[in-house]
Order: C-alpha cells, then sequence, then structure tokens
C-alpha cells in the first residue's frame, strides 16, 4: 500500500497517446464539473480529485498509500502558502473596513475618476499588479475585487475584471517567483548557459510586455463593450503601453525581482496624470444610483433588479442588504461576507439610515452633504497598502532573505512516507515540504495586519473578530483550493501530468507553437504560475534540445502562456467567488473569462511562434 512509486508516461500500452487519454480525465472532469454542470467549485474539485486519484492507481498503478498522501501534501501546499497569503490578504482588507477607511480609499480612487471604466484600469490593472508584484499567489484578486465591488460593480463583472485583469504580471509576481523557479528547473535539465534568472527574465519580458498593451482595452470592454473602448481608449493605451514599456525596461534593464513593482507604479501614474488633463465622457447608465435589496435575494437577482446595485457576500449578519455605492459615492459599502449595517453602529461602521459615517475620528455626513476626507484620513486609508510594501520590500532584501530561508525560520522536510521516484530514478523533489513559516508571504501579512490594526486604532478584540469572520467568509474558497492542489499532486506525483506534456512535446518543431500552451494547462490546474513551471519547465527545454529549438524561448513562453490559465483556474475562481458573494456558482464565473483566456492564449501562441521564426527571432536574447 505504501510501497515505492516510480513514475511512469506511458502506462497504457507502452503509449504515450493512449495514456493521454486517461490522464487528461481529471482535468476534463474539473472543466466540465465547472462551465457545463455548473457545480459549485469545491465540489467539482473534489469530485476531480477522487478521478485522478482512480486514475493514478488503476491506470499508473500508483500505490493507494502513496496516492491518498501525495493529496495529503498537495492539499498542505494549497493551505500552506497559498490560502496563507489569500486569507490574511483578505484580514488586512477587512481591517480598513472595520476601521471605516476603506470608504476613505474609495473615495479617493473616486476623486481620481468617478468613471468605472478607469476605476477598473487604476484598480484592478495597476494596483492589481503592485500587489501581484508583492505578494502574488491569489492575493491581488483577494483584495480588488472587493474594492471594485465597494466602488459599484455588479459582482460578476467585479470577479471577470479583476480575473482578467491579473495576467500580464503574473509571470514576474511575489518578486518574480516564477522566473526564479523556471531558472531553477531548466538549469539543471539544459546545458544552455543562458538558462538563468537574468536572460529567462528578459525573454519573458519580451512577451508579456506585448501582451499588457491590450488587457487594459479588454478590461473596459468588459465593463462597457464597444462603447467603453470607443471612450476611454485612451486611458487603456496609455496604462498598457507604459506598463508593457516599463516592464520590458525593468526586466531587461534594471532588476528581474522589481519588474512587476516598477511597472505598476509607472503604469498608475500615466493614468493618473492622463485623467489630470483629459476625462471621457460618462454615459448616464454606467454605474446607477444604488437601491436596497432584500437579504434574501442572491446576487443574479440583485444584479437583474438594477444594474448599479450588488449583495452583500453571504455570511451578512443583518437583514438588509445595501447596495454598493454607485459614481456619486452615496451608497453604503458592500465588504465581503459582511455588509455592517447596523442602525447603532458607532462612527466608523455603516448604517441603513442614509448616514454614511466617516473613519472613528470624524463626525458622521450624511448622503446629501459629503465632507472632503483630512490627509490623517487619506493617510490611514493608504497606509495599510504602504506597509505591505515596507515589509516585503524588507523581506526581500538580499541579507535578509538569505537569513530567512535557514533555520529555524524556514523548515525543509520529507513528507512523511511519501516514496516516489522519478523517471530518471531519483526522488522527485516536490516530495519535500517546505515551512517556511516566517518569510512566508502569508506570515508578513499577519505582520502587515497588526501594525495595521495599530495604525486604524482598532482594539485587538475587534481584529480577531475580524480575522475569524474571515475564515467563515472563504470556508467554501478553502476545501476548492485545497481539493484542487491535492488534484495537481496526484496529477504530478502519478505521471499523469509528465504524460501530457510528453504527449504534446511529440508535435516536435510545431512544438513551438504549444508550447504555451502547457503552461497555461499547468497553471489552470495548479492556479500558480511558479508551480506551472515547476512542472513543465524542464520537459521545455528538453524538447527544445530535440526539436532544435531554443530553449529560453520555449522555458519563457511556458511562464508566459501560464499567465492566461491564471483567470480560469478553480483556486483563482473561488476566491474571486467567496469575495463578491457568489460562493458555490463559480462556474458563471469561468464562463465569463473562459473565452478572454482562449484569446490571449492564441494570441501569445502566434507571437511565440512568430519569436521562434525568422521574423522575430531578433527578440530572443
Amino acid at each position: 500500500m505504501f510501497d515505492q512509486f516510480k513514475v511512469i508516461t506511458d502506462p497504457v500500452g507502452d503509449s504515450v497517446a493512449l495514456s493521454a487519454i486517461f490522464a487528461v480525465l481529471p482535468l476534463l472532469a474539473l472543466f466540465l464539473l465547472l462551465g457545463v454542470l455548473k457545480m459549485k467549485a469545491w465540489l467539482a474539485g473534489l469530485i476531480s480529485l477522487a478521478v485522478a486519484l482512480v486514475v493514478a492507481v488503476a491506470v499508473y498503478a500508483m500505490p493507494v498509500g502513496q496516492a491518498v498522501l501525495s493529496a495529503t501534501e498537495g492539499a498542505a501546499f494549497g493551505f500552506f502558502p497559498i490560502l496563507w497569503i489569500v486569507i490574511n490578504a483578505i484580514w488586512v482588507y477587512n481591517l480598513t473596513v472595520e476601521s471605516g477607511h476603506f470608504d476613505v480609499l474609495r473615495r479617493s480612487f473616486e476623486r481620481v475618476s468617478p468613471d468605472m471604466r478607469i476605476q477598473a484600469i487604476i484598480i484592478a490593472f495597476c494596483f492589481g499588479a503592485l500587489l501581484e508584484a508583492l505578494a502574488g499567489f491569489g492575493t491581488p484578486v483577494a483584495i480588488t475585487v472587493v474594492m471594485l465591488m465597494a466602488l459599484g460593480f455588479r459582482p460578476i463583472h467585479a470577479a471577470s475584471v479583476a480575473l482578467l485583469a491579473n495576467t500580464a504580471p503574473v509571470a514576474f509576481g511575489a518578486l518574480a517567483t516564477p522566473i526564479v523557479t523556471l531558472a531553477s528547473v531548466t538549469s539543471g535539465a539544459n546545458d544552455d548557459a543562458r538558462l538563468t534568472v537574468d536572460t529567462l527574465g528578459a525573454m519573458v519580458g519580451r512577451q508579456t510586455p506585448i501582451l499588457a498593451v491590450v488587457v487594459p482595452l479588454m478590461l473596459v470592454a468588459l465593463v462597457d463593450g464597444r462603447r467603453g473602448i470607443r471612450q476611454t481608449w485612451p486611458a487603456a493605451l496609455v496604462a498598457g503601453v507604459s506598463f508593457g514599456l516599463a516592464q520590458f525596461v525593468a526586466a531587461n534593464y534594471i532588476s528581474v525581482p522589481l519588474t512587476d513593482i516598477v511597472a505598476a507604479l509607472v503604469s498608475a501614474a500615466a493614468v493618473v496624470l492622463l485623467v489630470r488633463v483629459w476625462r471621457p465622457q460618462t454615459p448616464a447608465d454606467l454605474g446607477r444610483e444604488p437601491a436596497t435589496v432584500p437579504a434574501a435575494r442572491g446576487p443574479a437577482e440583485a444584479e437583474l433588479a438594477d444594474p448599479g446595485t450588488v449583495r452583500a457576500a453571504a455570511g451578512s449578519r443583518s437583514g438588509t442588504t445595501t447596495a454598493a455605492p454607485g459614481l456619486g459615492g452615496t451608497g453604503g459599502e458592500t465588504p465581503a461576507g459582511d455588509p455592517r449595517i447596523d442602525e447603532t453602529a458607532p462612527a466608523g461602521r455603516h448604517r441603513s439610515d442614509g448616514v454614511e459615517p466617516g473613519p472613528a475620528d470624524q463626525p458622521p455626513r450624511t448622503a446629501g452633504r459629503r465632507l472632503a476626507d483630512t490627509p490623517a484620513e487619506v493617510a490611514r486609508a493608504y497606509a495599510p497598502y504602504l506597509i505591505i510594501i515596507a515589509i516585503f520590500s524588507i523581506a526581500n532584501l538580499g541579507p535578509v532573505k538569505t537569513a530567512l530561508a535557514k533555520e529555524p525560520w524556514t523548515v525543509k522536510f520529507a513528507w512523511p512516507g511519501l516514496d516516489i521516484l522519478g523517471g530518471n530514478g531519483k526522488p522527485l523533489s516536490s516530495t519535500t515540504f517546505t515551512l517556511n513559516w516566517l518569510p512566508a508571504a502569508g506570515t508578513l501579512m499577519i505582520l502587515a495586519g497588526i501594525l495595521t490594526a495599530l495604525v486604524l486604532r482598532l482594539s485587538a478584540g475587534r481584529a480577531l473578530r475580524a480575522y475569524g469572520r474571515t475564515y467563515v467568509e472563504l470556508r467554501y474558497a478553502i476545501v476548492t483550493v485545497m481539493a484542487v492542489l491535492a488534484l495537481a499532486y496526484v496529477m504530478n506525483q502519478s505521471g499523469q501530468t509528465n504524460t501530457l506534456g510528453a504527449f504534446l512535446a511529440a508535435a516536435g518543431g510545431a512544438f513551438v507553437f504549444l508550447s504555451a500552451i502547457l503552461g497555461w494547462i499547468g497553471v489552470a490546474v495548479t492556479g500558480s504560475d511558479t508551480s506551472a513551471n515547476a512542472l513543465f519547465g524542464a520537459l521545455q527545454v528538453q524538447t527544445a534540445a530535440r526539436a532544435g529549438l531554443d530553449p529560453v524561448l520555449l522555458a519563457a513562453a511556458n511562464s508566459s502562456g501560464g499567465v492566461l490559465g491564471k483567470m480560469i483556474s478553480p483556486q483563482n475562481l473561488a476566491i474571486a467567488a467567496a469575495a463578491v458573494g457568489m460562493a458555490g456558482r463559480e462556474g458563471e464565473i469561468f464562463r465569463k473569462v473562459f473565452g478572454w483566456s482562449l484569446v490571449l492564449l492564441l494570441f501569445m501562441c502566434v507571437l511565440v511562434a512568430l519569436q521562434g521564426s525568422p521574423v522575430l527571432d531578433w527578440m530572443v536574447p
């Protein structure tokens, strides 16, 4: 039951093609259950995990004990570090809601531009890229989606916009962790001296910037269709072009780990400067006045009642639900999981009598009489994100990062009982679990949350209660992410993922067009560009050697193609759905973004193919 297992790629008739038919079953089950049968993501994840276990045991002859242990390691990895980041990032957001300062932040963004399409660019694309640069692993989606809802976006649109925006910066997310991982796995699989962080980062920096140019245009199209493109294309192009140029320059000439930080700040500054001298025409039907929706109605019903209204997330303690604010900013806020509507609420909490309280240190203000926020309030509203930037920057300084990577701050150990050998006869590196309990992004987020509570003048009791509510809000997302990561580990450690990769690699020279698809599949399954690079990076460069293709190009394509699978990964869908009160309806969001994902993937496949031909081969370093 717990016998040693050796990975093979052709268990069915010694044929990779026949084996691939069985290897793809867990993925087909996951996508069909989500997109066709509209099943809840946590249930779809558990069923797909069961399919993966059956295929591993029955087809790949993996011992039952090893298969189960593989699933437990994947589930553990799903919680730490991935969910550990998301939970604590949303807690930091909830602290700003608890204190009332999220309203101040919302009004600050509104003052930059009252146009929801511009807000989508600034928050989802620019600010989301900054969060991706610092934390990654779902953090930008978790935070920007609730910010968009608070500005009046419908739940389905808020989730879709946040997911679509989380593409171009992903390859350099978490201070370029995906690129660092890619360099690590490829350098040992191919003798090409160019397979380093700097060269691979430079190559990715010649692919994703082109993608960045079109993403803001897609965002405004998602928010307002063709009219949105026609009326706001200057802002979309400025955001995309400035981000792309900054990303290219930073990745090639400044610093690969700092690439997204530089690009996000440059892009945000460019858009803010533009809207000071140019304003788009804002249609009257874009972002209607808020309306009160009975709590018993679901998000979809609320959207049908009024396109400008949204419902608070499930788990509300109030009997009524207030719509998110319209462009005028007079509506109540709709935080994830708790609308905080209370007739007797003190200053800093929302009330249902038309009064919109300010932060705890300011008297209430009426809906018809908006007072300007003081500089101190604005500073405190932005403080949590400045704290996050400061903490992550310090933690990633060379000497600090090196020290934290050692015991006792980081502990590595073999997963108990898991004994799996790769095709080369060596133990799989994935069977070693890394518990970096102190330098983990989620732990740094806890530290940021403690400092945020102090800055926002929240008592320990209120901060702890907000932390407990965060777990309740994300309970279904937690199950989904752990189930899907368990599925990914079973597929990887049983050989199913290798079979799919080998099947695609059999295309030979045509693989240059398919290489981005491999990364896309990896991220769609694992939800992480880092994991996809760890899975397929070595395969990409080995295939390149056999087919006479450039290993740097194919390795980079794995990461660049992978970013486009981020928006359809079940764990990201679960995070977005939980944040907007649509837990269990991830399939609706999946169908909303799946087409965008395919269009962008085709774009990336064509770009990589051209870079592998005489047309654009000059772009390969």
